[in-house]
């Protein structure tokens, strides 16, 4: 009876080891299930072992709660996974682990996404909702960003920086690429409404004797194995 109570102990702080309110690093209790997993599993073991560890986590996110969160947001001026020569993660890649830990609710990424005050709160949020979000919630909030051609700083691995739009930002995280050290669900396939659309767009633009041409464009363009937006590969 003993060794039962024992090992069902053991079990249970298991666990708790990554769901629950006993610890800094632990999931919200009111966090939900992300593509079938704990939403802090999006981030790799290792690199969240390094966020655990790391002072800016020990100093800075503890305790922080969605409103909160703001106010670390807007001081970041940098985006980028971890850099140098022992991978240390950034500033931006905690707190993202941050907003996978507390879950904040749909409504305050969105206003991170519409942020166009603060760009780099604005990149956060666009992050987040890429690791989290439904393929039809990534193309309908991300695509906007499209039109934001304004500059930020990354942190490449090296431990340099290098100029990247906003713009750019956005198109690198579609398409299940890994971007800041993590891995995104695969986003899938615009609606077939969007890719409708597209076709009336394009062919009321030419006359009758270029339409041909013009449908089987859309015909390679709109195919599910391919995308509406063609490989960058």
């Amino acid at each position: 009876q003993a060794k039962f109570e024992s090992t069902a102990r053991a079990a249970g702080n298991q666990a708790r080891a990554m769901w629950g309110k006993n610890s800094a690093n632990v999931t919200d209790t009111t966090a939900i299930s992300v593509h079938g997993t704990n939403p802090q599993n999006l981030v790799e073991k290792i690199l969240r072992s390094k966020i655990y560890n790391h002072a800016y986590w020990k100093e800075h996110c503890f305790g922080l709660t969605a409103e909160s969160l703001v106010d670390k947001a807007m001081e970041l001026d940098t985006v980028g996974g971890t850099f140098g020569g022992i991978r240390e993660p950034s500033h931006f890649i905690q707190l993202t682990l941050k907003m996978l830990q507390i879950q904040p609710e749909k409504e305050i990424v969105l206003e991170f996404i519409k942020n166009e005050d603060y760009k780099y709160v604005r990149a956060l949020g666009a992050f987040y909702l890429r690791l989290t979000g439904r393929p039809a919630e990534v193309f309908q909030y991300l695509e906007p960003l499209y039109n934001d051609y304004r500059k930020l700083r990354r942190r490449l691995a090296s431990g340099e920086y290098c100029l990247v739009h906003v713009d750019e930002l956005a198109n690198e995280s579609r398409g299940g690429r890994r971007i800041h050290g993590s891995q995104p669900a695969l986003e899938g396939t615009r609606t077939p409404l969007s890719s409708t659309v597209f076709r009336c767009v394009a062919l009321s633009s030419y006359p009758s004797s270029s339409r041909g041409a013009l449908n089987g464009l859309h015909d390679t363009v709109s195919r599910p194995d391919v995308g509406v937006f063609p490989a960058d590969e």
